[in-house]
């Protein structure tokens, strides 16, 4: 039997995503909209109530209307939106975040989709934190380099389109430092304190970096990078999404420079660690179309459904 899935926001850009990956699946039956009829709330709850699975690809106020439209009780909603990241009745859809993790995902009827920047950053800080090796007080800050689609739509258009007078020159945005990430950031990570977080769009399409700086002597005392690393290769040692590169990456270190687009078309996650005998650098990359958005949602309804986990990824 064909599991049914819904993507409502189907024409954005995650949504798309999420589309081309499930267009490969023989065990999917999509079910659409017609074009004129997708803001017909009638139509729309509907099809969400249809479904097994439904992608919510909207604005947050959009997606809270979505998920108020659904009554069946066996509908799982996925939501790809900001507006339950930190809810305590949605679960967060990073399988990779915890031990326990799979299992509530496979269990919840409502999953809200990790950010793109917050996936790498989590996923460099919730090890290091649970290990004790950072201190969950301790203030961190932390830079991402994105490609502009993560933009959406909008932005999509003005680059393809040379629209900016300083379009080629990577443009640091957030200057409010208040992201929307930022609370999820914060959340599961095990973090007491926000971090200060700096992301930066450059003129290319796709590819993300996040980037965390770290004294040493701010750390559990004795803290050394040997350390650091081995947290992370612990804690991912079976994630077949995880790639713990080498402490101090030869390959990268011989180029001279890190290449922020490597795991773009997968839904990979490369993880980092530079370090000199005082310092270190976390750094991690993804897709922030792929691991970064439409690979994670597809990623967390092969888990809920009970699937292998990298089906159509």
């Amino acid at each position: 039997m064909k599991h049914r899935v819904f993507v409502d926001g189907q024409e954005g850009t995650t949504g798309l995503r999420i589309n081309e990956y499930l267009a490969q699946r023989a065990d999917i039956e999509v079910l659409r909209i017609a074009p004129d009829r997708r803001k017909d709330a009638a139509e729309r709850a509907r099809l969400l109530n249809a479904a097994d699975v439904a992608f919510l690809c909207l604005p947050d106020a959009a997606a809270r209307e979505a998920a108020a439209l659904v009554t069946n009780p066996t509908t799982c909603l996925i939501d790809a939106s900001t507006a339950h990241r930190t809810s305590s009745d949605w679960v967060f859809g990073l399988p990779e975040l915890c031990a326990e993790q799979r299992q509530r995902i496979r269990v919840a009827k409502r999953i809200s989709n990790p950010g793109c920047h917050a996936s790498a950053f989590i996923l460099l800080l919730r090890p290091l934190v649970d290990a004790g090796c950072v201190p969950a007080s301790l203030p961190l800050s932390a830079t991402s380099i994105t490609g502009y689609s993560g933009g959406g739509r909008k932005m999509i258009e003005r680059y393809a389109a040379g629209a900016d007078a300083h379009i080629d020159s990577p443009r640091p945005y957030a200057l409010s430092l208040s992201h929307k990430h930022l609370p999820e950031m914060t959340a599961h990570t095990g973090l007491t304190v926000r971090p200060v977080f700096q992301p930066i769009v450059g003129n290319f399409y796709k590819g993300l970096s996040v980037s965390v700086p770290l004294h040493l002597s701010q750390l559990k005392p004795g803290t050394r990078a040997e350390d650091l690393h081995a947290a992370f290769e612990k804690r991912y040692a079976n994630e077949r999404f995880i790639r713990v590169m080498p402490l101090r990456d030869p390959a990268t270190l011989e180029d001279g420079h890190f290449d922020v687009q490597a795991c773009n078309d997968t839904n990979r996650v490369d993880i980092f660690v530079f370090a000199s005998d005082t310092q270190a650098l976390l750094m991690a990359r993804l897709d922030n179309l792929g691991k970064g958005a439409s690979g994670a949602a597809v990623q967390a309804m092969n888990v809920h459904l009970g699937l292998d986990e990298g089906l159509g990824l």
